[in-house]
């Protein structure tokens, strides 16, 4: 995103609307956005309203108001020459918009924002057996954001006790290798509003990587938030919720998928495969 020096006059109203703090009013008192801090995410854009006034006679009002100790302040959510001006992105920067813009369809997955439906449809797609644990450790937050070499920290980390990535997800299509958790160099100084990162592993290896991710933490510039799900048998009981308790960890069910939906042709998701599950379609 980019503010035209030509058109701004200098309200500040933009200021208030970015997450992540970026528009500032310069010295010579427009604004300007600090483009290490803009994560592209649009929300400028999206959430002013414009008006199309001359840039000349909203200064020479101003001007004139001022004399008398008057202002000319448009309404806090309009830009009153549409000074918001929004730029072709090239690659790397362009990684900015499509994870932080929940409006952009990933090109990955044909999902909008950070481009993953995490395991919420997992009736249908059957990513997570009986016996798994799926985790989904979510990467900052509006107002902090995180940087792709802070995100490699955690994906290493994770790599090394064993965690396996799951293919369809945008962070792991970042990987050089996702056997290590290495994100492409040319990305580690990009930085976006937030980001997810999938993996699957067996119930035994949850304690585990829990800690990996508590360490983690200690240092982590941004925020980290930890979803772990599994799949439960036929009268609806599991394990995982006192391997939680187990480490420490208060444990709730947030979300309960029930299998109503579509069928697909992933494997073990027709009817036939849901029988050999124990899960009556």
């Amino acid at each position: 995103m980019q503010i035209s020096k030509e058109r701004c006059v200098g309200c500040a109203n933009c200021t208030a609307v970015c997450p992540m703090g970026a528009i500032y009013i310069a010295a010579d008192g427009l604004a300007e956005i600090d483009r290490e801090a803009c994560v592209e995410c649009h929300n400028c854009y999206r959430g002013m309203s414009f008006e199309h006034l001359p840039p000349e006679m909203v200064r020479a009002g101003r001007r004139l108001l001022s004399q008398v100790q008057l202002r000319f302040q448009p309404d806090p959510d309009v830009c009153p020459t549409e000074a918001l001006v929004p730029e072709e992105l090239e690659w790397p920067r362009i990684v900015r918009r499509a994870f932080s813009d929940p409006m952009v369809t990933h090109e990955s997955t044909g999902v909008h924002g950070r481009g993953t439906e995490e395991v919420k449809t997992n009736d249908i797609t059957n990513r997570i057996q009986q016996g798994d644990a799926g985790f989904v450790v979510e990467l900052g937050r509006p107002g902090i954001g995180v940087y792709f070499r802070d995100v490699q920290t955690v994906t290493k980390a994770l790599a090394a006790a064993g965690a396996e990535f799951e293919a369809g997800n945008p962070v792991t299509g970042l990987m050089t290798d996702p056997g290590t958790g290495e994100i492409r160099e040319d990305l580690h100084g990009e930085k976006v509003l937030s980001c997810i990162v999938e993996l699957k592993a067996a119930l035994d290896e949850v304690p585990g990587l829990l800690e990996v991710v508590e360490e983690v933490a200690k240092d982590f510039p941004s925020v980290i938030s930890l979803g772990v799900s599994t799949r439960t048998d036929a009268n609806g009981e599991e394990e995982l919720q006192e391997l939680l308790r187990s480490a420490g960890y208060d444990t709730w069910r947030a979300k309960v998928n029930l299998g109503m939906g579509r069928a697909t042709s992933f494997p073990g998701s027709g009817p036939a495969g849901l029988e050999e599950q124990g899960v009556r379609p």
